[in-house]
């Protein structure tokens, strides 16, 4: 088993779940709603995205994924003693983890069971996408230290709204997956130790300053407006550059030749705010790898150049000249390119046959689910890899000990390069997973339900009746001085 040797006990993944909003929009739709190219949304997007309910916020949905994992892995809730949340839709600047953990109690005691652990750990993690991956990391340190022998819980929940009329509202979504983590873990062991680290203060890419709630109107439904400030062709620039320092991180810690390893790859799970990212992402990754490589690989590089009309010794001296992303985030510079000549080569290896197989075929598992979810933030990447690993069941397509290269990313900026190793009871454990099933309950909304439901108004005609999950009862109105709850979240569970 190729894990780095410092880590001495081997911890991980052993489940997977995960709750989805049923209300769904197709992007063909959307596209005739709003004058957009169907074809064009079809490739760079999706097929559909996901809605939060009118009784739903991050927290329920987090609730929801926890119980189902619970119920779906048999967990004694009395081994958890961590219980993490990974999100940047929190709509609580105090408490974070303890409100789910709450719902889940409330739930465990009308079905006669014990609580969580009393003495379970309750952080929260924000760092935009990829606050749920430094949950995790969280999680498996804590179990490698005094929560040693005990198991812990991470959940990856969000909601991710655009305003209509941005270029961000196609790739919308909402949805939650939690984890199971544990020593000798049944899915997947997580190698920290050999894991690449990236990250570098990108000004305005993609934020959420405070302002943007003040004076809200919440009069009709709970839901509180969370879009983001982004500047989209930017984002692109610096998940690409994160990425790429993420993976040097990786390749100097391991001694890994870089076009070695990804080509020994079979298997990748990338953040996905939409489907053209991860594609991108990760064939700027393979052609700086080429770069990186021997003669032969080199000429591979200068066929892509030759195409392109690109001189190879511009394009490699470009590769190595650690340009400063930041400087691009002004009213003037940004739409430059951080990597302009390996971006005009990118556009000829896409056409390219070793295209398809360097970078689709190893990121196929899973991807046609995801088509239909959307953004959903810190659980993005979860997802995806919570999809994948029902597909790779389903066909038998991974071994047991192979690596799967994981990548998050988070705006802002940082990223994460995480190898997972597969485990020998990994079938078991994913036939637990169900991603499916989470999928399967679906209510389309027509144009007006889409509209209100976004704008946070009353909807009309949504034919849905909540079973095993929580919702939001009532928010607090009162400001009183011997008793204040405005704004505070009431939940209920619906048997």
């Amino acid at each position: 088993m190729n894990h780095s040797k410092q880590q001495k006990v081997s911890i991980g993944i052993s489940g997977l779940a995960a709750y989805i909003p049923p209300y769904r929009v197709w992007l063909e739709d959307w596209c005739d709603w709003t004058d957009n190219q169907w074809p064009k949304i079809r490739e760079i997007v999706g097929r559909s995205f996901r809605v939060r309910g009118p009784n739903h916020s991050v927290y329920t949905m987090a609730a929801n994924a926890v119980i189902r994992l619970i119920d779906q892995y048999d967990i004694d809730p009395d081994r958890v003693k961590f219980l993490g949340f990974g999100t940047e839709s929190s709509t609580d600047n105090s408490a974070g983890a303890i409100i789910i953990k709450g719902m889940v109690d409330q739930a465990l005691a009308t079905r006669g069971k014990a609580p969580i652990s009393r003495s379970c750990e309750v952080p929260e993690f924000k760092h935009a996408c990829l606050g749920g991956v430094y949950a995790m990391k969280g999680a498996i340190r804590h179990l490698a230290l005094d929560g040693a022998g005990s198991q812990a819980i991470v959940v990856c929940a969000d909601i991710a709204e655009y305003a209509r009329g941005s270029s961000g509202e196609p790739t919308q979504g909402a949805g939650a997956v939690a984890m199971l983590l544990e020593e000798d873990p049944q899915l997947a062991v997580v190698d920290l130790v050999g894991s690449g680290s990236a990250s570098d203060y990108r000004i305005m890419d993609f934020r959420k300053p405070m302002l943007r709630f003040c004076g809200q109107d919440r009069s009709e439904t709970h839901q509180v407006q969370d879009f983001p400030v982004f500047n989209g062709k930017y984002s692109t620039t610096c998940y690409i550059d994160e990425t790429l320092h993420a993976l040097n991180d990786m390749y100097e810690k391991r001694g890994l030749s870089s076009i070695e390893h990804l080509r020994s790859l079979r298997t990748l799970f990338l953040h996905r705010p939409y489907r053209r990212m991860p594609e991108t992402g990760w064939a700027v990754s393979y052609l700086f790898a080429l770069g990186q490589g021997s003669a032969e690989d080199r000429a591979e590089l200068a066929s892509y150049c030759y195409q392109a009309g690109v001189d190879i010794d511009a394009l490699l001296a470009e590769m190595v000249s650690k340009p400063d992303v930041s400087d691009l985030a002004d009213r003037e510079r940004l739409q430059f390119e951080a990597y302009p000549m390996a971006m005009a080569v990118l556009r000829t290896f896409r056409a390219s046959r070793r295209y398809s197989h360097e970078i689709l075929d190893k990121l196929r598992l899973g991807s046609d689910t995801m088509l239909d979810l959307g953004n959903l933030y810190t659980a993005a990447l979860p997802a995806w890899m919570a999809a994948g690993f029902e597909q790779a069941l389903d066909e038998d397509s991974l071994t047991v000990d192979e690596e799967v290269l994981t990548l998050g990313y988070g705006s802002g900026d940082a990223a994460e390069v995480i190898p997972f190793f597969m485990a020998e009871n990994w079938r078991e454990a994913a036939a637990k997973i169900r991603f499916a099933d989470a999928m399967e309950l679906t209510l389309d909304l027509d144009r007006q339900q889409y509209e209100a439901l976004h704008d946070g108004r009353r909807v009309q005609g949504l034919d849905y009746v909540a079973r095993n999950e929580f919702i939001i009862d009532h928010v607090g109105v009162s400001d009183d001085r011997h008793f204040a709850d405005l704004g505070i979240e009431y939940y209920r569970y619906i048997a």
